[in-house]
């Protein structure tokens, strides 16, 4: 099992930063894929950005540039740099442990945090 406890949003003007960060317990976090999230009202969940466990990024098209995922597996922790804010990233955002084994995929998922980016 593993725990996810996400902080970090807020409200935020189009053009300003926020960064995000979650922080796992309950397993060793180093062997999960961490992953960002977000669901916006009306709309499905989405990946925003994906870490692996040594260090390999992908990012949702709409937030290459301005988003940057990392990780340090000391502090079990894993985070969103948020620049560039736009309107359209107001969601929810989850954040994500994943593994996949043999048999089956282990999937975890945060309590989520609110980001309002104003116009």
């Amino acid at each position: 099992q593993v725990q996810l406890v996400e902080s970090g949003g807020g409200l935020v003007q189009a053009g300003g930063s926020l960064r995000l960060s979650c922080t796992a317990s309950g397993s060793i976090f180093s062997i999960y894929v961490m992953g960002w999230y977000r669901q916006a009202p009306g709309k499905q969940r989405e990946l925003v950005a994906a870490i692996t466990n040594n260090g390999i990024t992908n990012y949702a098209d709409s937030v290459k540039g301005r988003f940057t995922i990392s990780r340090d597996n000391a502090k079990n922790t894993v985070y969103l740099q948020m620049n560039s804010l736009k309107p359209e990233d107001t969601a929810v955002y989850y954040c994500n442990a994943n593994r996949k084994l043999i048999f089956r995929t282990e999937n975890y998922w945060g309590q989520g945090t609110l980001v309002t980016v104003s116009d």
